[in-house]
């Protein structure tokens, strides 16, 4: 099973790496792999309910087929994806990650600890990021993938690995995030000061680079050459993308399979891998592990869509960091690039660079006016759709139900 996993990774980023040179016999691979297509159909032969939960006990699904069960959570979720379909109320992260909330204390309770670090300054740089808080949402996802294809494979309890794969997927986040605000020169992360901004430029590379060692050494132990080589390609990753980026800024002619490509590499990725990793680790099949890949990947690709509609609609003590830095600093989003489509004198805007007092506020207006937020958060909602489509594997229990939630709670925040 190994083997043929590896093999199929090695082919698609065989295909990206074509892709990323220009060659375009490969040209349509990487569209029809994030830029659209159906996801793969589950072969799932039957329905398992999750013996930590009544939520879902009911006398009635011992009378429905398998498919008969999934053709209703197909047709919730395509209510749930109506654009004109709206919510009693809104979604609560708290309480979507209620069922793994001890499993988040005890991680929270390690962060520290695990950083392992004697330098003092290196101890205050962790102690602040760590605790500039957060929704810890990636070893969230590890912990619901963990415990909603536990049933599939007959496991009881998370092992020591899950929870340790948990812990290095937060540690290469965060160590992403110093780095991250150092080639953004950002003062701000949820509402506190920067890394950087407090300690300089130095200590927070090298902040960064000694999390991503720390984590690389803990991933080793794992001893999994599958999670080793999944995990050790986000890293990669993480790199090609801050590259694309920096080489398309105030590119006008930047694509949307272009801004694709640069968003699973920034942020689908790491989804995308720790999400496979965990099912890998809780002993399922082939199939339900590339589900959870496909999961993760469009997961991540909505959110990060959202995350760049959000920099046109809302405040800077909403984001976190300041409103619109994104455009102001030359990095096309998805609003922008179907703007341009329908807008020649944004175009103008842009490759003057906003040299011009007020033509960052005239360029929002444009994109707002015509269209971009719009056809954006269809994106966001295209992608969710295949999210949810991913997770028809799973058995029916409060974890698949909780993983639902969080793709709904990412589009509630463009509602």
């Amino acid at each position: 099973m190994m083997s043929l996993t590896c093999r199929n990774i090695d082919l698609g980023r065989a295909k990206l790496d074509l892709v990323r040179c220009g060659c375009s016999s490969n040209g349509s691979f990487f569209a029809k792999w994030v830029c659209g297509g159906n996801a793969r159909k589950s072969r799932t032969s039957k329905v398992m309910c999750s013996r930590r939960s009544n939520a879902y006990r009911c006398g009635a699904l011992s009378a429905q087929t398998p498919e008969t069960v999934f053709n209703v959570v197909a047709q919730d979720a395509e209510t749930a994806f109506d654009a004109k379909s709206k919510t009693s109320s809104p979604i609560l992260v708290s309480s979507l990650l209620e069922v793994v909330a001890d499993d988040l204390l005890t991680l929270n309770k390690n962060l520290k600890s695990i950083v392992g670090a004697e330098n003092p300054v290196l101890i205050s740089a962790a102690e602040q990021i760590f605790g500039a808080g957060g929704k810890r949402l990636r070893p969230a996802l590890v912990f619901l993938v963990s415990r909603a294809t536990a049933d599939l494979a007959n496991l009881n309890e998370l092992t020591p690995k899950h929870r340790r794969l948990a812990e290095v997927i937060e540690m290469i986040h965060t160590a992403s995030l110093i780095h991250d605000d150092v080639l953004d020169d950002s003062s701000i992360r949820r509402g506190k000061e920067t890394i950087h901004q407090l300690f300089g430029t130095r200590v927070a590379v090298l902040a960064g680079d000694f999390m991503f060692a720390q984590s690389s050494w803990y991933l080793a132990n794992l001893e999994n050459i599958e999670v080793i080589k999944l995990i050790s390609q986000v890293i990669k990753d993480f790199a090609s993308g801050e590259i694309k980026q920096a080489s398309s800024l105030f590119d006008c002619d930047v694509t949307l399979e272009d801004y694709l490509m640069k968003s699973y590499y920034k942020t689908a990725s790491l989804i995308a891998a720790s999400s496979k990793c965990a099912a890998i680790l809780t002993g399922v099949g082939i199939n339900v592990c590339e589900q959870m890949f496909e999961f993760g990947k469009n997961l991540g690709l909505s959110f990060q869509v959202v995350d760049d509609i959000l920099d046109f609609t809302q405040s800077a003590e909403q984001l976190g960091k300041p409103a619109g830095n994104d455009l102001e600093k030359g990095n096309l989003t998805a609003p922008v690039i179907f703007a341009l489509e329908k807008e020649p004198k944004l175009r103008d805007i842009i490759d003057s660079e906003f040299t011009e007092s007020g033509s960052l506020a005239d360029a929002v207006d444009l994109i707002v006016k015509c269209g971009g937020i719009e056809r954006a958060q269809d994106l966001a909602k295209e992608k969710a759709e295949l999210a949810i489509e991913s997770l028809k594997c799973l058995p029916l229990n409060e974890f698949r139900a909780s993983l639902e939630g969080l793709v709904r709670y990412n589009l509630e925040r463009i509602d």
